[in-house]
């Protein structure tokens, strides 16, 4: 795997030197919001790692290689790409990488890149699952299967509400996930802090997941750990009228054929212009509370060692 994975010196060095390190995916940069709006996110989010005493590593697939640590001019480039940049899955990355292509990594592949380069936590906004009405399209994301597969911790904000939430927490039990409510008993719907569900365990401290994240690896467990972590309240949108608007969304997407892979950004896009904005300040705000949550936990783990 060495001949396709770029890591940077300053991320190779902290590792080297046993620092915590927090994996940052990249596609809310090039699929998520658009330049300079993006970069602008995506260097605020770094900041928020760096200012919970970890080192943030955003990761990119880049002229044919993993590159772990994108950052200066490389990560303005990658988010000046935008939409231009493939987007990266388990399924997509050997050709992308066979290709030469730019792409902005997913949960999975972010995921799969990171454990690669040694990497033990990672922040991102929401997890991928089973898409509503899956029963007839069978359109559940890779994201479910890779943290089954791969010993990383996921801190988000919960499934994102486009989703069919009590299909995806089946899958996650199905495949032998723990979901970890950080803070809470109530597993998080994105933008609002509930989704009416519950999680498997509740865990209040960063110490307390690192313990957690430490015992999966003494047991030689593969799969990795979901921390669910609410957004915060001053931040979470109604979640009655949230969930109007991704009901409408969803007529839209239907109406105009909108399927697989091109679904969840053009939901999120539709969300963002139904409400107004709200949904985008809300995303921020969740990604940068992860991003906190993930650094402390990284920071945790590493003084077990």
């Amino acid at each position: 795997m060495s001949d396709f994975l770029e890591i940077s010196p300053e991320i190779k060095y902290a590792l080297a030197d046993g620092q915590p390190v927090v994996a940052l995916e990249s596609t809310i940069i090039t699929h998520g919001m658009p330049y300079p709006q993006n970069l602008e996110t995506a260097l605020a989010v770094e900041q928020v790692v760096r200012d919970n005493g970890a080192v943030p590593a955003t990761i990119a697939v880049i002229g044919g290689r993993c590159h772990v640590g994108v950052a200066g001019e490389t990560l303005e480039a990658l988010a000046k790409t935008g939409l231009d940049a493939a987007k990266a899955s388990r399924r997509d990355l050997a050709a992308i990488l066979v290709k030469g292509l730019t792409a902005g990594t997913t949960v999975a592949t972010t995921m799969q890149i990171a454990a690669m380069a040694g990497i033990k936590v990672f922040a991102t906004g929401g997890i991928g699952g089973v898409h509503r009405g899956a029963e007839s399209t069978f359109d559940i994301s890779a994201d479910l299967t890779e943290l089954s597969q791969t010993p990383v911790a996921v801190v988000c904000a919960g499934a994102k509400s486009i989703l069919d939430i009590p299909k995806t927490l089946e899958v996650l039990e199905s495949n032998g996930v723990p979901v970890i409510g950080y803070g809470t008993d109530a597993f998080p719907a994105f933008f609002a802090r509930e989704s009416g569900y519950g999680v498997d365990y509740r865990l209040d401290s960063p110490e307390e997941v690192a313990a957690l994240i430490a015992t999966q690896a003494a047991l030689n467990m593969t799969g990795g750990v979901l921390v669910a972590n609410p957004i915060p309240e001053a931040d979470a949108l109604d979640a009655d009228e949230i969930n109007e608007r991704i009901a409408a969304a969803i007529a839209d997407a239907e109406a105009q054929g909108v399927t697989r892979k091109d679904l969840t950004p053009y939901l999120l896009n539709r969300i963002f212009e139904l409400t107004d904005g709200k949904s985008l300040v809300a995303n921020i705000a969740l990604v940068k509370n992860n991003a906190k949550v993930a650094a402390q936990i990284a920071a945790a783990l590493v003084k077990r060692h």
